[in-house]
């Protein structure tokens, strides 16, 4: 005979552990000492399993028959209640939380990125998503939940950064589904609900003038001799800002006038070769005789066992006079890229010295070398046409000449 409400309050303990029962395998268990717990007997695999529904009253009996049905649909679909119980709770472990398997997935692929990249990614999680979400089961984090912290993003008026987010946490969701922890990514879901960034071009100089004045600007920069040198340096390799404060002095070769870089140190993860004009062997030699003791051909001013930090080309072009709409360290790249191409050089040739994504990998990883001696020409070509920026020459002639 099924229970009631009713002789489920007045149960009374035993000498012994009491079973009464209800229907579907649910039953009251009553304890010597008073205690009354919610079980439900079933079978799988051909086992008989036991499962804990809850303490009465806290779990009534209305609310033990629900999870009698659950369970029993959970046995429908070839689930095991009991084993689904405990990967539920390895899921709300602490070690299964976002920030917890974010962790573990950025120590696990940081190893195939820059430094500057892997810094860049987790900084971005412990600002603006470990606060909010870090604690959270990551495999019970809902869409409309982290749509909360892009809208915290948005509203600071950092658009770009909140798409930047958004697809980082997406790569973090999808390592926890195919880690057994969690069942999807929510963020597939939040497609559309974030107006599109704009586009940002790294701020730079375009006009020979300006760009002329400019580098009669670094060569009297007062500054440091490590950050006025890596302002020189910069416009005539084009290098990414961090691939130049990394270089060393064992990647020079002024034999061979080139500076190799390794593949760990670039965004594209390949060997990449920069032929060295006259002008940029010059600067370096000097250079050597300042700060060749260090690994770094750009040290740091506190240690030669680092190198200059992220902010000093920067910092020096604000010094200079120059705010960030009007040149960033990153701009000598578009400044190379931008005039190279009015000047008819081969686009092939300009993008492969830029160290642009190859499409094909596999392609990219055995032609470092691809279009060296047209590269090499056109590196002393560009090394003079500035020289003769610097000195307020002609631009018609001096394109004219590059050719």
């Amino acid at each position: 005979m099924p229970l009631t409400a009713t002789s489920v309050k007045n149960a009374k303990p035993g000498p012994k552990t009491v079973k009464m029962f209800d229907s579907g395998g649910l039953y009251l268990e009553v304890s010597p000492k008073g205690g009354k717990w919610w079980r439900l007997k079933y079978r799988f695999a051909g086992k008989e399993k036991r499962l804990a529904l809850g303490v009465y009253p806290t779990v009534t009996l209305k609310e033990a028959r629900d999870r009698r049905e659950a369970a029993k649909k959970q046995l429908s679909n070839g689930i095991d209640p009991s084993a689904a119980r405990k990967a539920e709770k390895l899921t709300d472990s602490v070690e299964n939380s976002f920030e917890a398997v974010a962790r573990e997935w950025h120590d696990k692929f940081k190893p195939g990125w820059t430094p500057g990249h892997a810094h860049t990614l987790i900084r971005r999680l412990e600002r603006d998503v470990f606060p909010h979400l870090g604690s959270r089961p990551i495999g019970k984090i809902e869409p409309p939940e982290f749509l909360q912290v892009l809208r915290r993003i948005e509203d600071r008026g950092t658009l770009e950064t909140a798409h930047r987010i958004k697809h980082v946490s997406g790569q973090v969701f999808r390592y926890a589904v195919a880690t057994g922890r969690a069942t999807r990514d929510p963020t597939a879901d939040l497609k559309g609900a974030l107006p599109p960034a704009k586009v940002k071009h790294f701020s730079s100089i375009t006009d020979p003038k300006g760009i002329g004045e400019l580098l009669r600007a670094i060569d009297g920069y007062k500054g440091g001799a490590a950050s006025r040198t890596a302002l020189q340096l910069a416009p005539l390799v084009f290098v990414r800002p961090g691939e130049l404060r990394h270089a060393e002095w064992s990647e020079i070769d002024f034999a061979k006038a080139e500076w190799r870089i390794p593949a760990e140190k670039m965004k594209m993860r390949t060997v990449h070769i920069v032929p060295l004009s006259r002008q940029a062997l010059k600067i370096l030699q000097e250079l050597q005789a300042i700060t060749g003791r260090s690994a770094y051909v750009f040290p740091s001013i506190r240690t030669n066992r680092r190198p200059m930090s992220d902010n000093t080309v920067n910092a020096a072009l604000r010094r200079m006079g120059y705010t960030k709409e009007e040149m960033t360290g990153h701009g000598f790249r578009s400044i190379a890229s931008t005039l190279l191409h009015e000047q008819g050089w081969p686009s092939d040739v300009i993008e492969r010295q830029l160290a642009h994504q190859e499409r094909n990998s596999v392609k990219a990883a055995y032609n470092y070398a691809e279009y060296l001696p047209e590269r090499r020409k056109m590196m002393q070509a560009w090394a003079d046409f500035l020289d003769c920026l610097k000195n307020g020459a002609d631009v018609v002639n001096i394109q004219s000449a590059s050719r």
